[in-house]
């Protein structure tokens, strides 16, 4: 905090420099002490004589504007060492840094030295004037411009072998405007489908469901309901019913047609730019390919409910839109128009008020308007974000369930183009619901016990398995309550991660869950370093190199599978273990996105000492079920509203700021069970995906000084030779390269530490190799064997 404190004041120091320096330049030209102590002597600085003094230090003595970079430096030292990042990192900031205030401050005097103001201070201009006089204007002049040249080609590392530049520009040229008429396209595709086609009631029409690329475009108004005046449904009285329609199944051809022709483009293109980079003649790696006959589970495991659809009773609907009028009139409030959109849960009414109407006062009227009703749950939406109406949301007599059935089969989630696809259910309009949790990047789940918090889990973790091939992401699950996700046991080969010493796939007790968590956040690290070394920037770019066969699996590049950590009471872990779970999951939360590590948090008790506001910063993505209190729902939403909704999966899901109401998509036990079974009898990896090992700073070392000769593991030899190639003296990797059982490969460590080949224990991170290289290792080897 000193550090950053001391940053600020020296910005505005500086800052004001620039408009008081000729004031108080003689007096800090004078001795500093009696300049600062003397009452005589004042300053015209923003920050007072220090302030000035400060200033003139840097400014003019020192290196000039290049202290606006110090101010930085100073700054961005405050936010690591506050983010207890690594000294490392520190340093090599601090390294660049000075490098570039001193070059900038020599080329600023020499660039702008024709003008009053010295840009690049005293130490700029002093060591200018030493290099003109050795090497002259004209060198100085190539020096930068060589230096400029030589710093470019070692950040950067251009490859001038493999395209010419005019090449390389027409290639990029030419995907800016594909990606221009794609983005045009989508628009006006978007753009064309949200308008209804006026049709008579009799005709069973449909409605086509555009692919959501990211869950913000799910947030847009499903139908403008103004242009629907003649919808059918509509009575004498001007008020219109919209009944939310179905799949246009005569378009569904002419949509596939599309996609398959964009394939091929896309197929076509990557075929040139492999030729065209000549990377490699190699097939591209298939990581599905271990289990290449794997299945999706089939839709028929889900069941089908009677009652999942749209029905609607007019009288019913007439009654309350008069009852809706009329309370309004009792309180002198005319409106223009009003029509209904019929949901599963809740019809949603739509009033245009008279001109001069304040919303407010429509807003106020919430409570009388659901006494008017005689309902509960009554939403007031005031007014509805991008449409000049007010929204009035009222429970149906009469709620339909939205199978989760009916969410995988639509087209919207069967050509969903996404990471993480997660089918939430459907909205007011009748429409399915699609978001990437990859584009989230983490969501918050909370809601008081009973109101579907379980059963959304369960419909999240379906979507993904019935999309995602086991090769693709892996679910570590943490159960506290130990009975809410043992059903997902049985597919630990297939999805599941965890610890390699852990007894069951599912975690549950508290020590196991800080292992874990601190687990990833050891997997994040090791990502990253992947990332760097591959120079990617994401999970996204770096499978792609690996896939294309750019990165070397020989120098530790491997396929990375999303990660998706799911903790169903969130509430019990911060009553137990308090710090230890909160810092790492905020950790996770704050770096983990790029590297495909996403979080799924719920709980029934969203109270300020659980959801912290480390936690809440850091997961913008918040799904709110039915809560008891507007407290509980400003917690979650920052905003009423969940203590407001009818419960049983009605649900607000807030993302960057817009929200949307939406019933949770139904699944089942048995419908679990089945869909777990399925995948389960299918052939899995030979072990499940192991997470790297963590042991904490209190457990227990091993007692490794009565091992002998005779004790030595048939792979001992094998495993030294694998430290030794990888320079990595991690138990995990062990199990994972030679299909060892955890308590072999650690026994083997053991045997390998006592013999001298790697070093003790060290927390969470790899022991240290104590052996060079293979050569030393089989001398080594020989020795043991002839003690």
């Amino acid at each position: 905090m000193l550090a950053i404190s001391l940053s600020v004041f020296m910005f505005f120091s500086f800052l004001s420099y620039f408009f008081t320096w000729k004031d108080d330049f003689n007096q800090v030209r004078m001795d500093w002490l009696t300049y600062l102590f003397d009452p005589v002597y004042q300053a015209e600085n923003f920050l007072g004589k220090f302030g000035a003094l400060l200033a003139h230090i840097f400014m003019f003595r020192g290196v000039g504007i290049m202290a606006f970079a110090l101010v930085y430096l100073l700054f961005k030292t405050g936010m690591l060492l506050l983010l207890a990042n690594s000294w490392k990192k520190l340093w090599v900031e601090w390294r660049w840094g000075a490098f570039l205030i001193i070059y900038l401050s020599v080329f600023f005097s020499f660039a702008f030295s024709g003008i009053d103001f010295n840009i690049g201070g005293n130490l700029g201009l002093g060591i200018k004037n030493s290099l003109v006089s050795l090497i002259g204007g004209v060198g100085l002049t190539l020096l930068f411009i060589f230096s400029l040249l030589f710093l470019v080609v070692w950040l950067f590392n251009p490859d001038f072998n493999e395209l010419s530049f005019r090449d390389k520009l027409r290639i990029q040229w030419s995907d800016l405007v594909s990606g221009f008429s794609s983005k045009k396209t989508k628009k006006k595709s978007s753009t064309t489908t949200s308008k209804r086609e006026e049709k008579p009631a009799e005709e069973n029409t449909s409605q086509e469901e555009t692919v959501s690329a990211e869950p913000s475009m799910a947030f847009d108004q499903p139908k403008n309901n103004q242009e629907n005046d003649n919808k059918d449904a509509s009575d004498t009285d001007g008020f219109k019913i919209v009944v939310p329609e179905e799949d246009e199944e005569s378009k569904l051809e002419q949509s596939r047609l599309k996609t398959e022709e964009f394939k091929n483009l896309q197929a076509s293109s990557e075929k040139l730019s492999v030729e065209q980079e000549n990377v490699s003649h190699l097939e591209p790696y298939d990581p599905t390919k271990d289990l290449s006959h794997y299945e999706h589970p089939p839709i028929d495991l889900l069941n089908v409910y009677s009652n999942d659809g749209i029905e609607f009773d007019r009288e019913e609907l007439n009654e309350k839109k008069d009852q809706i009028v009329q309370t309004l009139q009792n309180y002198k409030i005319e409106i223009k128009k009003i029509w209904a959109t019929i949901g599963p849960t809740v019809t949603l009414y739509e009033i245009v008020p008279a001109p001069g109407v304040k919303i407010s006062k429509i807003k106020n009227l919430e409570d009388d308007i659901a006494l008017s009703l005689a309902a509960l749950g009554i939403r007031i939406i005031a007014p509805i974000p991008g449409k000049g109406t007010v929204g009035i949301e009222v429970p149906n007599k009469k709620r339909q369930i939205v199978g989760l059935r009916s969410i995988i089969k639509s087209r919207k989630f069967q050509e969903a183009k996404m990471d993480l696809p997660i089918a939430l259910g459907k909205t007011i309009a009748n429409e399915v619901f699609i978001a990437d949790l990859a584009k989230m990047p983490h969501l918050l789940v909370a809601g008081a016990t009973g109101q579907g918090k379980s059963v959304g889990i369960n419909a999240i973790l379906a979507s993904i398995l019935y999309k995602k091939h086991p090769s693709q992401v892996k679910l570590v699950l943490i159960d506290p309550k130990k009975v809410e996700l043992s059903i997902y046991t049985e597919i630990e080969n297939h999805f599941l991660g965890y610890l390699p010493d852990s007894e069951e796939p599912i975690i549950t007790e508290t020590k196991k869950v800080i292992n874990t968590v601190n687990s990833l956040c050891i997997e994040m690290d090791d990502r990253y370093n992947l990332l760097k070394k591959g120079r990617a920037r994401n999970i996204k770019e770096y499978n792609e190199k690996f896939t294309k066969r750019q990165l070397n699996p020989e120098k530790g590049h491997r396929f990375l599978p999303f990660i998706v950590l799911v903790i169903d009471e969130f509430a019990d872990l911060i009553m137990t273990a308090g710090k230890e779970i909160e810092l790492p999951i905020g950790r996770l939360a704050q770096l983990a996105r790029a590297v495909g590590i996403h979080l799924i948090i719920a709980t029934q008790r969203p109270s300020v000492n659980i959801i912290t506001g480390l936690i809440k910063a850091n997961f913008p993505a918040r799904l709110a079920f039915k809560v008891t209190s507007k407290v509980d729902s400003r917690t979650i939403l920052d905003t009423g509203g969940a203590d407001q909704l009818v419960g049983q999966g009605d649900m607000l899901l807030s993302v960057g700021g817009k929200m949307v109401r939406l019933q949770c998509a139904f699944i089942d036990t048995p419908e679990v069970e089945k869909m777990v079974d399925y995948i389960a009898d299918q052939q899995g990896f030979p072990t499940p995906f192991f997470l790297p090992e963590y042991i904490g700073d209190d457990e227990e070392e091993k007692d490794i000084t009565e091992i002998t000769l005779e004790d030595l593991d048939e792979y001992f030899d094998d495993a030294a030779r694998l430290i030794v190639q990888t320079n990595r003296g991690s138990t995990s990797s062990i199990q994972r390269k030679m299909k060892l059982g955890y308590n072999r490969a650690g026994r083997i460590m053991d045997q390998m530490e006592h013999f001298g080949i790697v070093g003790p224990a060290r927390g969470s991170k790899p022991r240290e190799v104590l052996i060079s290289d293979e050569m030393e290792l089989e001398r080594h080897l020989e020795r043991i064997k002839k003690s």
